[in-house]
């Protein structure tokens, strides 16, 4: 007889291979959800920083045009034409379409004791009128509230224009100024960063007791050698038949200082085609341009002060609307909030809040 014998190597049992498949896939889960785990948290810190910048570069941008409001104007700023048939002249407005905000026309002021409704100051507040216009909403669908717009107004320093000998052509009408070859060392008019169509440009007569007036550049001829001012330009700056306040006033006077000015309006731009909104600038007669994008917030409030009440005139959201002038602004508090791309999923907002002295205001400050 024969001893059976038994072979003791044998292979797992079903219940065990289910058993280590289980195990296998609980491990190998874990260590994807640690992955998109350590992914998120990644995407989540990239988007933050990202946020941070847009809303940190719109922020010193900001504050920079902030700073320089009112730099180069006549002291309290400039009325533009007035009286007569005169209009009110614009800001925030291209040289094609429509004006970007609402509420884009100068507010009063006063030439002496005069009453002028056409006055340029170096700061002009835009309470609940930044949304652009034709936007789909009133409001930034992300929080429902109306963004605020704010026009800052000072002297380009960048482009020498007052190096240039500015003169009326004979039998001068306003429509047009006679500007000499660069000197040397000055780039030319027509250089890339010289003066374009929608710029604007003050004129300055210092011999004849300091007059001023601003036009609306719509064309340049002779090689740069004639600058005209045609009525109809888009910011209605230009109005001839004004009896004050035009270049047209300036007439007889043979030599002129001349500056390219910028007129700066913030605002937020939403679009129609589902693009998250974007915090604009834009200059004088120009296109606007897109200074960050998803900015879901723009609030101005100003510390003014008009010496006769200086323990209320902190934080006012409306100065003109709450009786005061814009020159009484000392500093301007800026919040700007932004919201990031929802790459993770779940998209995150922050603000960012800084002030600004407005150094070239001609504001006094009466605190002891």
């Amino acid at each position: 007889m024969r001893r059976k014998t038994f072979n003791q190597r044998r292979g797992f049992s079903l219940i065990e291979l289910m058993m280590g498949v289980l195990v296998g896939m609980i491990v190998l889960g874990a260590g994807a959800e640690l992955f998109k785990s350590g992914t998120d948290v990644a995407t989540r810190a990239t988007e933050r920083s990202e946020m941070q910048d847009n809303v940190r570069s719109a922020l010193n941008l900001i504050s920079k045009d902030v700073t320089m409001a009112g730099s180069g104007l006549p002291s309290g700023g400039l009325a533009l034409p007035y009286g007569g048939t005169a209009v009110s002249s614009q800001f925030a407005c291209p040289q094609t379409g429509t004006c970007y905000v609402a509420a884009n026309t100068y507010p009063d002021g006063t030439v002496g004791t005069t009453a002028v409704s056409n006055y340029m100051y170096g700061l002009i507040p835009g309470p609940n009128n930044g949304m652009q216009s034709g936007s789909p909403s009133a409001t930034i669908p992300a929080t429902g509230q109306t963004p605020d717009s704010i026009t800052l107004v000072y002297e380009d320093y960048s482009f020498p224009l007052s190096q240039y000998t500015v003169s009326f052509p004979a039998s001068p009408d306003g429509s047009s100024i006679t500007v000499s070859a660069a000197p040397a060392g000055v780039p030319a008019i027509l250089s890339p960063t010289g003066i374009k169509v929608g710029d604007l440009i003050l004129l300055n007569n210092a011999t004849n007791g300091g007059a001023f007036a601003v036009g609306e550049v719509t064309g340049i001829s002779g090689g740069g050698t004639t600058i005209s001012f045609a009525n109809s330009d888009p910011l209605k700056i230009n109005q001839s038949g004004a009896p004050q306040g035009n270049i047209a006033y300036l007439d007889g006077i043979s030599t002129l200082t001349a500056s390219r000015i910028y007129a700066v309006t913030y605002f937020i731009q939403e679009s129609n085609n589902g693009q998250p909104p974007r915090l604009m600038r834009q200059v004088n007669g120009q296109s606007a341009v897109p200074v960050a994008d998803n900015i879901i917030g723009l609030k101005f409030t100003y510390d003014v002060c008009d010496g006769t009440n200086p323990n209320v005139c902190a934080a006012v959201n409306d100065p003109i609307g709450g009786g005061y002038s814009p020159n009484n602004i000392y500093k301007v508090n800026i919040q700007i909030m932004g919201q990031s791309i929802a790459l993770s999923g779940k998209s995150q907002s922050m603000v960012l809040s800084t002030e600004v002295s407005t150094q070239n205001l001609s504001f006094t400050n009466r605190y002891k």
